[in-house]
């Protein structure tokens, strides 16, 4: 075939969805191309044919025939009797042109509907629900819901038929539809209404403290965002919540007790301190051990490897420069290899989904201490005494934004700091009464006896200020006094209550 004529086929053939493209344009400069060698293969004769005629259409005229841009609206041929397409005297299956020559026995021509054979597709009563919501327009104000579909009236030269009327009925919106949309919007309109009263009512409990404000000085210092500050610990103080462990676990443990968790913790501190780690990461490992006994139940051989795991995880989000875990391997005494505990590792964080987003309490010490002039033998104390909480499991259920406000509190107690005054109440956001559950807890651990050798030995140093031995000194003249409860007034000798 000649590379002209094949162009050509091409040409006709790839534009078959236009609709306007009815004909094709052949010049004789064209014609005279094709030669001896043009067939009715190649270039299809209606493409040189002025005027297209139903009449010279075949068997297959019906299926090949393009849609006319505006005229017909049957898209078929329209044929009388069985047609062409009939075969053994069958009729051959309806179409749209046959339809709606049946719906026009009167051969007036109808303006073009899209609803003239929604009867005969589907029943009615599915194209009356949601769909007809979906094709309505968006107009109007929407106070008196949905106004009705506007009828085409550009033929209206005829009356009107029965099958009218029932299209109109279809295009009509339920009035159930109108009243629960208008429903709805009032609804809405009431929401919008009552919104503004809801945030002014909050407005004077966040404008309640007019004391000082401390993070004026540290505006030229950018690692300490005293824009953000605020926010930073309010949303510290909402994270802390989620983060908490159960603190009645051991119920669910068949050969684990609370004793066991606190000789684990001793022991986990004496590590801590040969590896000189940062405080935080302490606190986080703790964290991680309790959330994980939380939500597994461990055996009594396999104690030691979840807080080897445990300092191992949080070594590795806290410090710049972790321990291999070679070395925890060497401080557990070879009772577990590197791929157990590297396994351990994966098989914890899976436990927890990977959330190690644990408010710290270390910042909230360091928080109040700022309303303190950043005192360092009371945050030394406060250290101390914050420390207390990963060893006794009754701290479990305070968050830990309230121990560090209860170790803040006590440390300037026993110091004589002065009173906790408005100051120190906004930025440890706790006032005195609700410090009072866990500052006697605190007061109960250090009357006790010592329990955790390891524990008492890191604070007893000259380097922690000999913090161990000052507040245990304190502790035994406050119980004897004032008894394991604290009150204003001294209590009478003989009712005095001491541990000892």
């Amino acid at each position: 075939m000649p590379p002209a004529a094949r162009s050509l086929r091409q040409r006709a053939v790839t534009n078959e969805n236009d609709e306007n493209s009815a004909t094709t344009r052949l010049t004789r400069a064209k014609a005279a191309n094709l030669g001896a060698n043009e067939s009715a293969a190649d270039v299809p004769k209606k493409a040189i044919m002025a005027k297209k005629s139903t009449a010279t259409l075949g068997t297959n005229g019906a299926a090949t025939r393009k849609r006319a841009a505006l005229g017909d609206v049957s898209n078929v041929t329209k044929t009388d009797g069985l047609g062409a397409g009939a075969k053994d005297g069958k009729k051959p299956l309806a179409t749209k042109g046959q339809l709606s020559k049946a719906a026009q026995p009167t051969k007036i021509q109808k303006p073009s509907r899209v609803n003239s054979t929604r009867s005969i597709l589907e029943p009615k009563e599915k194209n009356t629900g949601s769909s007809d919501l979906k094709k309505r327009p968006a107009s109007g104000s929407g106070i008196a819901g949905q106004p009705a579909k506007k009828r085409n009236t550009s033929y209206s030269s005829k009356p009107l038929k029965e099958e009218d009327l029932e299209d109109e009925a279809e295009n009509v919106v339920p009035e159930e539809n109108i009243v629960d949309e208008a429903e709805i919007k009032e609804a809405n309109g009431t929401k919008k209404r009552e919104a503004p009263v809801e945030v002014f009512d909050d407005e004077p409990a966040v404008a309640a403290y007019t004391g000082p404000d401390l993070d004026k000085e540290d505006v030229d210092d950018p690692l300490m965002v005293s824009e953000y500050v605020v926010e930073i610990f309010e949303y510290l103080k909402e994270l802390e919540i989620s983060t908490m462990a159960n603190p009645d676990y051991m119920d669910n443990q068949t050969e684990l007790e609370w004793k066991m968790r606190g000789i684990l913790v001793d022991w986990l501190l004496e590590v801590h301190t040969r590896f000189r780690l940062l405080p935080e990461t302490l606190f986080l490992a703790v964290n991680i051990i309790d959330r994980f006994l939380s939500a597994k139940v461990v055996q009594l051989d396999r104690l030691q490897l979840v807080g080897v795991t445990a300092m191992f995880i949080a070594s590795k989000y806290e410090e710049v420069l972790s321990p291999h875990v070679q070395n925890f391997r060497h401080v557990a005494d070879d009772g577990f290899t590197e791929e157990e505990i590297l396994s351990a590792e994966r098989f914890v964080l899976a436990a927890l989904n990977y959330d190690l987003s644990y408010p710290n309490p270390m910042n909230f010490l360091r928080r109040i201490s700022k309303a303190d002039n950043y005192d360092i033998q009371t945050r030394t104390l406060g250290k101390y005494l914050l420390e207390i909480g990963c060893l006794d499991h009754r701290f479990l259920a305070h968050p830990p934004s309230q121990v560090a406000a209860a170790a803040m509190y006590l440390a300037r107690l026993v110091l004589e700091r002065g009173p906790w005054d408005d100051t120190l109440t906004h930025y440890a956001g706790y006032s005195e009464e609700e410090i009072q559950p866990v500052l006697q807890l605190m007061i109960d651990y250090l009357s006790g006896p010592v329990v955790h050798e390891a524990f008492f030995k890191k604070y007893a140093s000259k380097k922690f200020l000999k913090a161990s031995i000052v507040l245990r000194k304190w502790s035994k003249d406050y119980v004897s006094a004032y008894g394991n409860v604290l009150q204003d007034e001294p209590v009478v000798p003989s009712k005095t209550k001491s541990l000892h």
